[in-house]
């Protein structure tokens, strides 16, 4: 489950059941850090997630500032709420991706509010499965033997 944690909404994608292909699931409204984690987990233990991905977003300098905080508190008590592997991954770019993708797609208004919390959660996760798949690629490549190429 890929979590976009947000100050007024937060927006929720799962990937299928191989890891491949994220999709939106929607969004959570919260007051305050243990409501908002009790709805994640709750959630999560809906639909049966293995593991969860929190956005991080680090600023684009590389330093970490107050949201970036309060992604690895919420990344913490989630951890430790549902008993699932809990990981931290750098969103610096999904807030710019899904801004394109709206634009690109007219997206306006009202529209553009409600899907942008769930569309930047879809970004999130599938970059996130995307680089585990391409670090495994990367893992068999080096584990071949010189000359021989995978298949």
């Amino acid at each position: 489950m890929g979590v976009d944690y947000g100050g007024r909404r937060t927006g929720i994608a799962v990937s299928d059941e191989a890891g491949f292909l994220a999709s939106a699931c929607g969004t959570v409204k919260a007051e305050g850090l243990r409501s908002l984690t009790a709805q994640l987990a709750d959630k999560a233990a809906e639909l049966g997630v293995k593991s969860i991905v929190v956005g991080n977003p680090i600023n684009m300098n590389g330093t970490r500032g107050e949201s970036s905080e309060r992604a690895v508190k919420l990344a913490g008590m989630l951890r430790e709420a549902t008993g699932l592997p809990v990981e931290l991954y750098d969103e610096r770019r999904t807030t710019m991706a899904a801004t394109v993708f709206l634009n690109a797609t007219d997206t306006r208004g009202s529209k553009r509010k409600a899907v942008v919390d769930t569309l930047s959660a879809e970004i999130i996760l599938q970059d996130y499965l995307d680089s585990l798949r391409n670090r495994a690629e990367r893992e068999r490549a080096e584990a071949a033997p010189d000359g021989e190429e995978q298949i």
